[in-house]
């Protein structure tokens, strides 16, 4: 039997920020790690990173023309990406909403917000334990997912 090693990734999947100890963005980075429960700032900078990577997407895709085929194509897949993980409403599926997402929305569909939301755990800490533990489970595709920062659709 042949043992095959699933290659990896190299990119990173936050950036720090530019400086390191300006007094709103730790405090409030400190907030957003007590609100949700996350181990650690670099869990808040990968989240910050992939709504930048979004938004930047759709601000590419404004300034082409409203009948560009690339425009209407990839904006389409943009916002149904974004309904399918439950960050954007049916009905505010246009570019311009992209724009005003917040971290707190990728923060709420997270699978340890939600069990504390549903009342499952006592706090948001416990929720990430019952999770980790194996007492929680969720599933997506027949696949056993237990890796928190994953968006619960």
């Amino acid at each position: 039997m042949v043992n095959r090693r699933v290659p990896s990734v190299h990119s990173k999947t936050y950036v720090t920020p530019r400086r390191p100890y300006e007094k709103a963005r730790l405090e409030q980075e400190l907030r957003i790690i007590g609100d949700y429960g996350l181990r650690n700032k670099r869990e808040v900078w990968r989240v910050k990173y992939t709504l930048a990577k979004i938004r930047k997407a759709a601000r590419e895709l404004l300034t082409l023309d409203e009948k560009d085929p690339k425009r209407l194509f990839e904006g389409n897949a943009l916002l149904r990406r974004l309904v399918r993980i439950g960050v954007l409403d049916e009905s505010r599926m246009k570019l311009d909403y992209v724009l005003g997402l917040k971290i707190e929305d990728f923060l709420e569909r997270r699978l340890q917000t939600q069990v504390f939301k549903l009342g499952l755990a006592k706090s948001i800490h416990h929720a990430r334990v019952l999770i980790r533990q194996r007492h929680i489970r969720y599933f997506i595709k027949a696949n056993e997912v237990n890796v928190l920062p994953l968006p619960y659709a």
